[in-house]
């Protein structure tokens, strides 16, 4: 049978978020219903929310989040109800080109997987179908997501903590340790200090990185970056970065981490590269950005950038050895949430993330 939920419901953008009572469909198939314990919000949620990428409305935002398995479809096999998981938006088929080549982020049937089903997931009192980013929707009380979006955790993991897991945590790590293979005694840099950029950090402390420096306008996110690894911070609101970060290279890094999402800081973090440095782009660009760039950069230099989509993760694979690295000690999760809010009260953590001053925010549903 559905369920009566209550979500948080962005009808217009830009605009708030707003409770509302929503039918939940039964789980069909490969669906788990899951009841959210802890859902993060990402700088993409508050991107829809502000009207900078486009969306269609109604829509439950939300996508990285911690809860307890509730009901199961008929054909899964991989979890059950009682068990504690972590949603990764980064739903894969397993089937197509790029899933059977390990490539899971780029998995052309995600839609199909998140979308296509005989009856909407979610409908408002009003019968209209209401959309679940990426098939999931998070900022609910409860969601229906297919297996592939999901993972097992243990259950002592909380679920503030665990939410991250699903985005933050996965994209800034598998950037460093996937998509731009760090090795030992390079030197790295991360743009923006925030919860993706942080984990980007310990990602290169992880890997050996000789050198590593955070770059931020924020004094307090700095010092965070420091608390998780980085030799250095550079101030950009008083320094010119790029000239603070060749100083501090001898003359350029191997790899810049760009996680901030503007084209000036793409273009910066070229310029901050040795010749033959990589930048990796983490942070999401708005369409209709352009990026201008030198081409003796390329032809001259041999420097390349490349993009990051959700750190080029296998969150299967990934998120429990994340968990282990932390149980090690190794890894810092809890540290990167700075702020918690309520499902009721979550417009105000959205203002916090949109000041800036924030690592994450996490809004706490059930203690789980």
């Amino acid at each position: 049978m559905d369920a009566t939920i209550t979500a948080a419901v962005l009808n217009t953008a830009p605009g708030p978020l707003r409770l509302e009572e929503l039918r939940l469909d039964e789980p069909t198939d490969r669906e788990v219903r899951v009841r959210v314990a802890a859902a993060g919000i990402c700088h993409s949620d508050l991107h829809e929310i502000d009207g900078t990428f486009p969306t269609q409305t109604p829509i439950v935002l939300g996508h990285e989040a911690a809860g307890v398995v509730e009901a199961v479809g008929s054909a899964v096999t991989g979890f059950r109800p009682g068990d504690h998981v972590v949603s990764c938006l980064s739903v894969f088929c397993g089937e197509c080109r790029y899933c059977t080549n390990g490539q899971l982020v780029l998995c052309t049937k995600r839609g199909d997987l998140s979308h296509r089903r005989p009856r909407p997931r979610l409908r408002n009192a009003a019968g209209q179908a209401v959309r679940p980013t990426a098939g999931i929707g998070a900022f609910a009380t409860s969601m229906l997501v297919h297996e592939n979006a999901l993972v097992g955790v243990p259950a002592d993991i909380p679920p503030a903590t665990a939410s991250i897991l699903g985005c933050a945590v996965t994209t800034g790590l598998g950037a460093v340790l996937r998509t731009a293979a760090v090795r030992p005694g390079q030197d790295v840099v991360v743009l923006g200090a925030g919860g993706i950029g942080l984990a980007a950090v310990q990602g290169a402390r992880l890997a050996g990185a000789a050198r590593i420096i955070a770059v931020d306008i924020h004094a307090a996110k700095l010092d965070a970056a420091r608390h998780c690894g980085a030799t250095a911070g550079v101030d950009a609101r008083h320094v010119d970065p790029v000239a603070a970060v060749r100083e501090l290279t001898d003359g350029g890094a191997d790899h810049v981490l760009e996680a901030v999402g503007t084209s000036r800081t793409v273009m910066q973090a070229l310029e901050m590269l040795r010749p033959g440095g990589t930048a990796t782009v983490i942070g999401m660009v708005p369409g209709g950005r352009p990026v201008e760039i030198q081409g003796t950069d390329f032809f001259l230099q041999e420097k390349r950038l490349q993009g990051s989509f959700m750190g080029s993760n296998q969150f299967k694979v990934d998120i429990p050895r994340y968990i282990e690295l932390n149980r090690q000690g190794r890894l810092m999760l809890d540290e990167l949430v700075t702020h918690t809010v309520t499902l009721e009260t979550i417009n105000e953590g959205v203002a916090i993330l949109a000041a800036g001053e924030a690592t994450r925010v996490v809004t706490v549903l059930d203690a789980a």
